[in-house]
């Protein structure tokens, strides 16, 4: 008799804690993340208590609710990178970079936004720099344009961000069509006009590296 609480108390923890994540990427989805920690533990069917104690802070949350795109991400810039064709690899990264944010605009948010300490700023750091390293060897075989710079890919995203349709399967379809006249604006060309200058935006999502 004595087993049995103890099993069930671990069992409830780990359902409350899925209930919370679940919650928490619906509305981080839905409605970016400025929704209320209040409003995550009511979807969630638990107590505010009980939210902070799994999770102390949105940044923890933020973090662990994402960490499958995060993984997900690296993955594919890992993918990218490992082509011997680098302007390839580039056009993979970009490309399927798109598609996955557009199927999740709370990780999109997530993955723009700056939360000092937490867990998941190491590993988009390292995504970006992987990125720039592939970039440039891009440049170095005469494929992407020489006026590239890594903030251009964050105003990518963020774009691409923007891209709102009524069915899921028509905004990565979108995506997908933007991604596609990204690939052929940064490709190098005998005819490119010079661009204006470029906006610092890569700095923030390396947190600060």
């Amino acid at each position: 008799m004595t087993e049995h609480p103890p099993h069930k108390l671990r069992s409830d923890a780990r359902d409350n804690r899925d209930r919370i994540l679940d919650a928490a990427r619906a509305l981080f989805s839905a409605g970016g993340l400025d929704v209320p920690m209040r409003e995550i533990a009511r979807r969630a069917g638990v107590g505010p208590a009980t939210l902070y104690r799994r999770f102390p802070t949105k940044q923890t949350l933020v973090a662990e609710a994402f960490a499958d795109q995060l993984h997900a991400c690296r993955a594919i810039v890992d993918e990218g990178c490992a082509d011997p064709d680098p302007w390839r690899g580039l056009c993979l990264v970009i490309e399927r970079i798109c598609e996955l944010h557009a199927r999740d605009r709370g990780f999109t948010e997530a993955f723009l936004s700056t939360f000092p300490g937490a867990p998941d700023v190491a590993g988009r750091a390292y995504t970006v720099k992987a990125v720039a390293g592939l970039a440039q060897r891009a440049k170095d075989a005469g494929r992407l344009r020489p006026d590239f710079v890594l903030d251009d890919l964050i105003l990518v995203l963020m774009a691409n961000k923007g891209i709102h349709t009524r069915s899921a399967t028509t905004q990565v379809m979108a995506s997908r069509r933007f991604a596609g006249l990204v690939v052929q604006a940064f490709e190098a060309g005998p005819r490119q006009a010079p661009l204006p200058p470029a906006v610092r935006l890569a700095s923030a999502v390396q947190g600060g590296a």
